[in-house]
């Protein structure tokens, strides 16, 4: 059986643990959005995939869509400690349009995977589930992912060490819900 545990309760910790952050910030951004109408505290979540141990690096992936305020919320994620990676929404002939980090953040995890000994995939996004299978078996880290259980893949869920369900304090991972 999964762990589904609470994400106050700490399983396979230790501080000594090299840990790295991966944050699909469109897949949560998204998420939020549609199940709660609300935003997502970053800070908090930063917090809960940090859990006492050493961070490594903390990288947030962005999509740059032109949006007026959107420099300041990249802002916003690098003071928080979030190495921030931007790029620009591809627009195609006849409106059609595409932002994804899918690519960027697999090479990411492998390439830093032998620096770390937890990778925290934060992303609901079933098509990372090669990835995780790919980190545990291969390169023998432990992958933890961090999602609304409401709108992650279960297979992404089965693939991973532990999951840490942000449905169960929705309070705490969301700003200015109703």
């Amino acid at each position: 059986m999964k762990n589904l545990r609470p994400s106050w309760e700490a399983a396979n910790l230790y501080s000594g643990q090299r840990v790295g952050i991966f944050v699909d910030v469109q897949n949560l951004y998204y998420s939020a959005r549609a199940l709660y109408g609300s935003k997502v505290n970053f800070k908090e979540i930063l917090r809960e995939a940090v859990r006492g141990r050493s961070l490594i690096r903390a990288i947030a992936y962005v999509i740059r869509a032109g949006i007026e305020e959107e420099q300041s919320f990249f802002d916003v994620l690098q003071n928080m400690g979030y190495e921030v990676k931007a790029k620009d929404l591809q627009v195609f002939p006849g409106g059609h349009k595409k932002g994804d980090w899918d690519i960027g953040i697999a090479m990411d995890a492998i390439e830093l995977a032998p620096k770390l000994d937890v990778i925290v995939l934060v992303s609901g996004d079933g098509d990372f589930t090669p990835l995780v299978e790919h980190l545990r078996r291969a390169l023998g880290c432990r992958v933890e992912v961090m999602a609304f259980g409401r709108s992650c893949s279960s297979k992404l869920i089965q693939a991973a060490d532990e999951f840490i369900d942000l449905d169960r304090e929705p309070e705490r991972f969301l700003l200015g819900r109703p």
